[in-house]
């Protein structure tokens, strides 16, 4: 007799601009602030993503996933939205706050890409919290459309988990740009959308 495997639709967003990512401005655990730019991209991906039938929604606690989380949610409001830790960029621990240039570092590079921090998390830390967030919501989530909303480091992580591709391999995320994959009960992924910003040009 066949067994048919549940099917998980994840999305996967980053934030909006924020007036740190204007300036370089590394912001690990720091909350950022969306800029006048980035509430606008937020409000963008919310009408992008209107049409989707969501489930459930995962938003990092930084302020600057929160938000750009909260747009989104106005269009379904009956839905559950968590707010976490798990989402969170990487702690950079002694270079938060930090802007780039004084690191010789372009405001384009993502920096854990760049630079290992002393105190903060480890690259292997970020992927195992990023391994044990994803094994958590394929079980609680087998057959629901869930969204994640993060940051560009979590979001390269949590897709190199993903697909098993290398994270070196994973582009820089777009602000709000989108990412849907269908992954079944056996962690089989198939890539529907990725890192796709069209609708910030309307």
């Amino acid at each position: 007799m066949g067994y048919n495997l549940g099917i998980m639709k994840l999305i996967i967003t980053r934030h909006g601009e924020t007036e740190e990512n204007k300036i370089g401005k590394l912001q690990g655990h720091l909350p950022g602030k969306l800029s006048s730019l980035g509430i606008e991209q937020a409000k963008k991906v919310a009408l992008r993503l209107k049409g989707e039938k969501i489930d459930y929604i995962y938003s990092s606690d930084l302020a600057r996933a929160a938000d750009t989380a909260k747009e989104i949610a106005k269009y379904h409001l009956d839905i559950p939205i968590e707010f976490t830790q798990e989402l969170r960029e990487k702690d950079l621990g002694e270079l938060t706050g930090v802007n780039k240039d004084k690191l010789g570092v372009s405001k384009k590079d993502l920096i854990t890409d760049v630079i290992q921090s002393k105190e903060g998390e480890s690259h292997e830390q970020i992927v195992q919290r990023a391994e044990s967030f994803y094994n958590k919501i394929l079980k609680k989530h087998p057959d629901d459309t869930v969204l994640l909303v993060g940051h560009n480091g979590i979001n390269k992580i949590l897709i190199s988990v993903i697909t098993g591709q290398p994270k070196e391999e994973i582009p820089g995320q777009h602000n709000t740009g989108v990412n849907i994959f269908e992954i079944d009960t056996n962690k089989n992924c198939k890539i529907l959308v990725f890192n796709n910003a069209d609708h910030l040009n309307g």
